[in-house]
């Protein structure tokens, strides 16, 4: 949502608060509760289960086949209802009627998520899912050099939005070649936000000032969906050379309208790790590395080298602490056809996972928050207690994760935001 300050003050005023919403009946069903708020023009913004629209909603931006067709993801359970707003108050008011009713919170901005936590859980914990899809707003201010973001808008969108208005702008977000490659100059996407408009448990609407420095810390790299349904981010954008590089791709003549494309063209499963080099590898550790993933050829490595600008940041400025001393990132993943080569492919990176183990970083094996991993670890349907959160949260987050349990703890005491590798709560004393 990228609004002039004018129409962003316009549209924030004309909100309603969450106390201004109807308090229906406690034994109403969350449909119920919704339409409670509303008029009977907002029939097609829930989506319940029976509804012929739920199941392509569901699937349109599920980008890994395990998630899709798979028999064992079956068993995860799926949304009680989708919920596509085109409002903010539509978010209030699911947050506030999923609470009297009973569910849980769950939001899907792009779909990348590579354990399908944004949509399904393995623990059958009910939910409601917030497609923020509609939420694609993007305003540019090239003479204040920011943006204003709504989250349902991808990388390629904004990317899009900023070059209609000057071609010496840009911003760094992104580590994967097709996304952006400037964070060693200009760090993260994260180090660049200027502000933020979300949601909190309680259906209320908070800005930087009104959300507090620590909030507004832990959302920026720390996992927003443990916080809150983030609404917009307000980015700075950075100096660009006008030409950069030439670049050759497979399919040539594709037009920069290209970026405004929000389908994958990936259809199949895949699985993915991550690990950080603090050392160059040995090259015995190589030869053992290559020779590994030749042998398996739907496998893919990359190594995104850090160093500059991000050494210069302190690890404790966002959640996200990878930053000095670390040399470059490895994602390794493999990707298979059919579901019954889920096990040899699960099995072959997991094997590959552990043979790489003396070659990266330790006490803790750092991982990468966005490339999601179930197997570090995960919550527990009845037992999400710090300690388990431990395992996984210090390899994400190193010493960052105490600080956001305790932001956590006191912006979301009931943990009502709350998924397999979501932060957790302290428990009361």
């Amino acid at each position: 949502m990228l609004f002039t300050t004018v129409l962003f003050l316009v549209i924030t005023t004309s909100l309603f608060s969450a106390a201004s919403i109807p308090t229906p009946n406690h034994g109403r069903s969350f449909q119920q509760c919704f339409y409670s708020c509303y008029s009977n023009n907002h029939t097609q913004v829930v989506i319940a289960r029976n509804s012929p629209l739920y199941s392509p909603l569901l699937n349109s931006s599920i980008r890994n086949n395990r998630f899709l067709n798979s028999s064992s993801f079956d068993l995860w359970s799926k949304p009680e209802f989708i919920v596509t707003p085109t409002r903010e108050s539509h978010i209030q008011a699911t947050i506030i009627c999923a609470k009297r009713s009973g569910f849980q919170v769950r939001t899907r901005s792009g779909g990348h998520d590579y354990e399908g936590l944004s949509y399904s859980s393995s623990t059958h914990q009910k939910f409601v899912l917030v497609v923020l899809s509609n939420f694609r707003s993007i305003e540019v201010d090239i003479e204040n050099e920011t943006a204003w973001v709504e989250t349902g808008a991808t990388l390629g969108q904004l990317y899009y939005r900023i070059a209609e208005k000057s071609r010496v702008y840009g911003f760094p977000a992104g580590s994967c070649p097709t996304v952006g490659t400037i964070f060693r100059k200009y760090g993260l996407a994260a180090d660049r936000v200027m502000d933020a408009r979300m949601v909190d448990a309680n259906g209320e609407i908070m800005d930087r000032n009104s959300m507090g420095e620590d909030l507004f810390w832990a959302i920026r790299g720390g996992g927003g969906a443990s916080f809150g349904v983030i609404l917009a981010w307000k980015v700075e954008l950075v100096p660009v050379p006008e030409i950069v590089t030439i670049f050759r791709f497979a399919v040539n003549n594709i037009s920069l309208k290209a970026l405004l494309n929000r389908t994958s063209t990936f259809d199949g499963f895949f699985k993915a790790k991550s690990d950080y080099a603090r050392e160059p590898i040995s090259g015995l550790g190589l030869e053992g590395l290559f020779k590994r993933v030749l042998e398996q050829e739907s496998s893919m490595l990359i190594l995104t080298p850090y160093g500059g600008r991000m050494g210069e940041i302190p690890d404790s400025e966002t959640p996200f602490p990878h930053r000095r001393g670390y040399i470059y990132k490895i994602q390794y993943i493999v990707t298979w056809d059919t579901e019954e080569e889920t096990s040899l492919h699960m099995r072959w990176i997991r094997e590959l996972y552990e043979y790489m183990a003396p070659y990266v970083s330790k006490a803790p094996r750092a991982a990468y928050y966005n490339y999601r991993d179930l197997d570090l670890g995960r919550n527990g349907k009845n037992d999400d207690s710090y300690e388990r959160a431990r395992i996984w949260g210090l390899k994400y987050f190193n010493g960052n994760f105490d600080r956001l349990v305790r932001v956590k703890t006191a912006v979301d005491p009931s943990n009502f935001f709350w998924n397999e590798q979501s932060i957790p709560v302290l428990a009361p004393h």
